[in-house]
């Protein structure tokens, strides 16, 4: 889509036009006109003229001297007067008229009109004149406010070129493609609707979390549709003073209606579309004088005319019932998290403006980025062809897409953050409880990797699982089982070091929020049954919940959450202390290679146990030892 931008200067610097015009006529053009036939002698002049009796007229002002000659063409002139006693007499002995010029007081009113009003006035009228004709020339009329256009729309409106998006831009939004399809037909053969009494819907509210790509689609209805495109956020109808929005909304519809058939785009409309208070509070009267012109504009306007509103939001929950009612946004289209099918397509999709090896698999990368939006599958795209460029390749391989979903989820390598041997230790049996409760355990995703190099988001290690189908539900098993791999880290530390460290806060608030969740949101407890402790809000945006009981059950709720994690903690020691061989080996495996492949973790797992078990402290201290070989050489 073509963005076309109309010409817009400050009104201020027209102003300073009309303000320069007005210094350059008092200053110079007046002077001038006054003074112009006026010339100027000596006062030898002067008298050589009143002798040889060529002066017709004098006139004394203070000390300066005008006088006309007995021309034809009678010429002024002036002079400075000198001390001369006889000048009296001069002028009486060759006839002339002379007299003194009275200084006469101005009217301070009229002083006041005239320096002070009367500019003024000339002033204003100038910068209106040239208002109204940069107004004109700009398509915006003579009406409305001259005064820095407060009431005049800023949508920006887009037409339709050869780059223009359309629907094969948009990836893994099948159904909300389906439903827009609809509105483009509509605008291509009206008639075919009208036939049968049919009527467009006026308007279509997008729903979704943010990154899911509402405003590429809308982009994308206008591509195909071939029609102008208007867009404009939410809040560019807010302004400071009381009356503009709704200025602001009348102006965006009526050029809505002149460009007809078009489509309207209202970013972020729960701006201005928040519920009214009904407290009878009037703090809000600018955004709620905003909001009732837009529920009368849509009420107003001819849907026959092929004037679709389009509209996205991520919180619909805090939009007004008079907005979602049938007549104003006939359509509620969710634009959700994209499934397994869906990223795969979306990383296509990107994939097409980059160089991508021959060993790419789509779908073990979509698989790996679940829960993923279409964004954030974006910017793994963006990531790994940076990463290939700085590893000097030509094409993005699979490893690159692999380290660039990790730097999504975890953030970039922190490759000056050095871990002394004894931390390293920890963090590698840590990662390697996480990993060894997951595997013992049915139900549980598969772990593809396992790393020990610390991230930039904070994380001295971690341990990836992907399962290897998309998963809806979960049941209660297999989040009793996420629970206990999550305390697997915590128990890997007390079981073999006797201690416990800060690295497991992560762990633990998962946890604490996972045990919580099943109790107050699903359900899943003997005590409450099937009874909603929780509500939640902004599902789109994180999420938020409170609980909606009385404290007395909040304590009951609180105890059998600590009994839940305590029952998960316990289980993976029992699986530890059980396998506590495989969790030396696999930890010594891992603190020599920092990272390991779920392969080669299944593959040591699977294998027998060490004849002998290595102590972690000896380990330690042989590593220890080693550095300090090295650091000898």
């Amino acid at each position: 889509m073509k963005k076309v931008q109309k010409p817009r200067k400050p009104l201020i610097v027209y102003y300073l036009i009309a303000l320069g015009v007005l210094i350059v006529i008092n200053f110079i053009v007046f002077p001038m006109m006054m003074n112009g036939n006026i010339e100027e002698v000596d006062y030898g002049t002067f008298l050589t003229m009143v002798e040889e009796k060529q002066v017709s007229k004098v006139q004394l002002e203070g000390e300066t001297i005008y006088f006309t000659d007995k021309s034809d063409t009678p010429q002024q002139y002036e002079t400075t007067r000198f001390e001369d006693p006889d000048l009296v007499n001069r002028l009486r002995e060759s006839g002339c008229e002379f007299g003194r010029v009275a200084e006469e007081q101005m009217n301070p009113f009229l002083s006041m009109l005239l320096s002070l009003v009367i500019p003024i006035v000339v002033f204003v009228i100038i910068g209106q004149i040239l208002s109204r004709q940069l107004m004109k020339k700009m398509g915006g009329g003579t009406d409305g406010s001259p005064f820095m256009q407060f009431g005049k729309s800023n949508a920006k409106m887009y037409v339709q070129s050869e780059t223009g998006i359309t629907f094969n831009d948009v990836a893994g939004e099948d159904e909300a493609k389906e439903l827009l399809t609809e509105i483009v037909d509509f605008l291509h053969n009206p008639q075919k609707y009208q036939e049968i009494g049919a009527i467009c819907p006026k308007g279509a509210l997008l729903v979704g979390p943010p990154g899911t790509g509402k405003t590429l689609l809308a982009k994308a209805v206008a591509g195909e549709a071939g029609v102008p495109f208007f867009s404009i956020s939410g809040s560019e109808f807010v302004e400071m003073f009381v009356g503009m929005g709704a200025s602001k909304v009348r102006d965006l519809f009526k050029q809505a209606n002149e460009k007809a058939p078009c489509i309207v785009f209202i970013d972020e409309i729960d701006t201005i579309g928040k519920k009214r208070d009904s407290q009878g509070f009037a703090g809000n009267d600018e955004r709620e004088q905003t909001l009732n012109q837009l529920l009368t504009e849509m009420d107003g306007f001819d849907a026959s005319k092929g004037v679709v509103i389009l509209a996205a939001t991520n919180r619909p929950d805090t939009l007004d019932p008079a907005l979602l009612r049938p007549g104003r946004f006939d359509r509620r289209i969710p634009v959700e998290l994209p499934d397994l099918k869906g990223r795969e397509e979306i990383l296509k999709v990107h994939a097409k403006k980059i160089k991508v090896g021959d060993d790419v698999d789509f779908g073990a990368i979509a698989r790996a980025a679940s829960g993923a939006s279409g964004a954030e599958l974006a910017n793994m795209v963006n990531e790994a062809a940076l990463r290939a460029v700085r590893e000097n390749r030509r094409f993005v391989t699979q490893s690159d897409l692999e380290e660039s979903i990790e730097v999504v989820i975890a953030g970039y390598q922190k490759k000056n953050k050095v871990l002394s041997t004894k931390e390293k230790l920890i963090v590698a049996y840590h990662e390697i409880g996480h990993a060894l409760v997951a595997a013992l355990q049915t139900n549980s995703a598969p772990v593809t990797k396992i790393t020990i190099i610390p991230r930039t988001s904070g994380a001295l290690g971690y341990t990836m699982q992907v399962d290897e189908e998309e998963r809806n539900l979960m049941s209660k098993e297999e989040l009793s089982n996420k629970i206990a791999t999550l305390t697997g880290g915590r128990c890997a530390e007390e079981l073999v070091f006797g201690s416990v460290t800060t690295g497991a806060s992560n762990d633990i608030e998962q946890a604490t929020k996972l045990a919580r969740a099943m109790i107050t949101r699903y359900g899943m407890s003997d005590k409450f049954g099937m009874v909603a402790l929780e509500t939640q809000a902004n599902p789109y945006l994180g999420g938020d919940s409170s609980l909606s009981c009385s404290p007395e059950t909040a304590a009951v709720i609180d105890d059998m959450v600590v009994d839940t994690v305590k029952n998960a903690y316990d289980k993976a020691m029992t699986l530890l202390k059980d396998n506590q061989g495989k969790l030396h080996e696999l930890a010594k495996f891992l603190y020599e290679k920092e990272t390991i492949t779920g392969e080669e973790f299944m593959g040591i797992l699977t294998q027998k146990a060490l004849p002998e078990e290595e102590n972690p402290e000896d380990m330690a201290d042989r590593s220890e030892i080693s550095e300090d070989q090295n650091n000898d050489n």
